[in-house]
């Protein structure tokens, strides 16, 4: 029998909460926060409902404004631009490096957000506020030599993002970009994360840093975040849908942009036998249910060796561990090592297992299918957004699962007998941020892995984004514009030499090798 699990004293989102308000009593107002624009925080805007998909209880939802407001709120971040891009960097580095230590000092209460808003473990919470928190220093380390000759933008970067990574994604980037002389906008994502995001912006303003954050539907907002003309560039992480009417409104408008969208990565294998290195990797690919953009959902086997990967697959599948992101057995116990918890909420957790259910019906076989029983949960609490391991061997054509990212935590193969199978199978979605080939061949995997439409290919081991020295980027329809990564994310949101266009994936530009 199971042993009962407790809440970690101190862990609960109401002792968040009260530390917020304790920490940033300009943003957080009783039980909700508030958007910032105009240099000031704001009251208005809609709140809406939010629970966490953690347990199902009530958390702060976004303030969403209104269509108006938010144009008031760009006009207002392009008069912090005109200021601030003349700041000397000096200042600016000072600033920026201030508003780091303010983020160190309350790294813990950050990652507590993450854990109840958007579900992470708390081991992954952490390393997402220490992502952003490292990679900005290692820019402004650098600031220098990057900026030689540059200049900020004419008009504000605006940033849609996405749920999954608030920290290490969406406030990197901002930080980044205010680095390089420009004030910077962001939408909370309506899924999750605000408070994390309220709470970082919080201490960058108090650090005189010209952030605006504001809440609201993407299709309300997207006239005044997108297409208004005081906007120096559109900065996107997010689904093909809605990439790609944000993709048509820049370049009509020919507007600076960095829009990075799903991919189906893919993992193949092919004349391989190190068993024991796939099975050891298999629980990391797992981590936080796989609702990242850089997630290996696909695997494509070479049909021979199925028997053999299947040994070696199945063991692992079945070790990894999700449950309750803050239950332990006793008070005094350290929060448990998960490699995931829920979905992000309820909605999502239905809409994936419904497409499970259904690729099931048409013709996928069921090589896994884990149990919630056998997940970390506290006695009676909601458990809705779980979803545990699913395996499927063929999805059909005909379901989601056979050509787009499930963004859960469900793995699908697909057998091939040549290496064109391999390489069509591989490309299913055209265009990937990151896929891996696995085999034993050297030649092989030279000769094979350029034909891959990802912009990282691994050799028998995952890809990764990357902040510092490391270029991103991605192939067809995962990415249009400027890449970043390296000194191209301050090159993404500067100007240089008349003419110049920093490195991406354009209609008619292809990055050198």
């Amino acid at each position: 029998m199971a042993p009962s699990l407790i809440l970690k004293p101190g862990t609960s989102w109401s002792d968040a909460w009260q530390r917020c308000l304790a920490v940033a009593p300009e943003a957080f107002q009783d039980d909700r926060v508030l958007n910032l624009w105009g240099s000031s925080w704001q009251s208005d805007g809609r709140a809406l409902a939010a629970t966490s998909p953690v347990d199902g209880s009530p958390i702060a939802g976004p303030p969403r404004l209104d269509a108006a407001t938010a144009q008031q709120a760009v006009r207002g971040s392009l008069d912090e631009h005109r200021a601030w891009r003349h700041t000397p960097l000096s200042e600016r580095k000072a600033r920026v490096t201030a508003t780091l230590d303010a983020l160190t000092e309350h790294r813990e209460l950050l990652a507590l957000l993450l854990v109840w808003e958007i579900g992470k473990p708390w081991k992954l919470a952490q390393a997402d506020v220490d992502r952003a928190i490292d990679g900005v220093r290692w820019y402004v380390d650098g600031v220098d030599r990057m900026l030689d000759g540059r200049t900020p933008l004419p008009g504000p970067v605006s940033n849609v993002a996405s749920w999954n990574y608030p920290m290490s994604v969406l406030v990197h980037a901002m930080l980044v970009q205010a680095l390089a002389g420009n004030a910077v906008i962001a939408k909370a994502p309506t899924d999750g994360g605000v408070a994390c995001l309220t709470l970082a912006s919080a201490l960058a303003v108090r650090e005189g840093l010209p952030v605006t954050l504001v809440s609201g539907s993407g299709r309300e907002l997207s006239e005044s975040l997108i297409n208004s003309p005081e906007i120096g560039c559109v900065s996107f992480v997010g689904g093909r849908d809605t990439g790609a009417g944000i993709a048509s409104a820049v370049a009509d408008l020919g507007k600076r942009h960095v829009l990075e969208q799903e991919g189906l990565n893919t993992w193949g294998v092919w004349n391989f036998s190190d068993w024991d290195a796939l099975t050891a990797v298999i629980p990391k690919l797992f981590d936080y249910g796989k609702q990242r953009c850089t997630a290996y959902p696909r695997f494509v086997v070479q049909r021979s060796l199925f028997a053999d990967f299947l040994e070696a697959y199945l063991p692992a599948v079945r070790s990894v561990r999700l449950g309750h992101p803050l239950a332990v057995e006793h008070a005094d116990d350290p929060l448990p090592q998960l490699d995931f918890g829920p979905l992000i909420n309820a909605a999502k957790a239905k809409e994936l297992a419904d497409q499970v259910a259904d690729a099931i019906n048409r013709g996928a076989v069921p090589l896994h299918q884990g149990d919630l029983a056998e997940g970390r949960f506290l006695p009676g609490q909601d458990t809705s957004a779980y979803v545990p391991p699913v395996t499927l061997l063929g999805p059909p054509p005909s379901s989601p699962l056979h050509h787009a990212e499930p963004f859960g935590p469900v793995d699908t193969i697909v057998l091939v007998d040549t290496e064109a199978e391999l390489l069509a199978a591989m490309n299913a979605s055209n265009g990937a941020l990151v896929a891996t080939l696995s085999t034993d061949d050297p030649d092989t995997y030279a000769r094979l892995s350029p034909q891959i439409r990802a912009f990282k290919v691994g050799h028998g081991r995952p890809r990764s984004r990357g902040d510092r020295d490391e270029l991103f980027g991605g192939f067809g329809h995962s990415w249009r514009g400027a890449f970043v990564g390296g000194e191209l994310l301050v090159k993404a949101v500067t100007e240089g030499p008349a003419g110049e266009r920093p490195p991406g994936n354009f209609p008619d530009y292809h990055l050198m090798p």
